[in-house]
């Protein structure tokens, strides 16, 4: 698989449960969402933006996307929920690597950009650095509607990890009968 294929593949609605372990506060959580993940055209508005925050060139991007999600936690029976457009440039001579330009980040609500490659064994890993942290992320698929998530959270210096996470997430097929339709 390569990156074309794991962002094609990844759009659609996706049903999460994630179980985190918070290493700082000694805590596990359960989280299960909904996370909906659209395609946008390379110069739709939001993309352009993104682009032009980062000085980015919008003929050097891939298959920009918005991912919208919400959720509940049994930690403290909050809802989360949220939206971010996603931009990939891919590496010049390197297809399957690059960055991908973030409107809001994973583990600080900020503007970030983060590392992306795909590797042979078809894993998509992305890492991000903020300004008090770290996160690491692996995505693979098993089948194309079946695909496995984990994260770490680790201090800015890299030596600590403060939250790990796994999620499975699973394809609504409803969601995508109806987008062909």
């Amino acid at each position: 698989m390569n990156v074309t294929e794991f962002f094609e593949l990844s759009i659609g609605k996706w049903r999460s449960q994630r179980s985190g372990h918070h290493l700082a506060f000694a805590h596990f959580e359960e989280v299960r969402s909904v996370i909906d993940i659209e395609s946008l055209a390379s110069d739709e508005p939001a993309v352009l933006e993104i682009c032009k925050f980062y000085s980015v060139d919008p003929t050097t991007i891939t298959h920009p996307f918005r991912m919208t999600w919400e959720g509940e936690s049994d930690w403290d029976d909050q809802i989360l929920s949220g939206s971010t457009v996603l931009v990939p440039v891919p590496e010049p001579n390197h297809p399957n690597r690059g960055k991908l330009l973030r409107e809001v980040g994973y583990a600080e609500t900020i503007a970030a950009v983060g590392h992306y490659h795909m590797s042979e064994d078809n894993i998509f890993t992305l890492i991000t650095e903020y300004d008090r942290a770290a996160a690491e992320e692996r995505i693979w698929f098993a089948n194309p509607n079946l695909r496995f998530r984990v994260a770490m959270i680790k201090t800015s210096d890299g030596k600590g990890v403060t939250t790990a996470s796994f999620s499975s997430e699973i394809r609504s097929l409803s969601s995508k009968a109806t987008s062909v339709a």
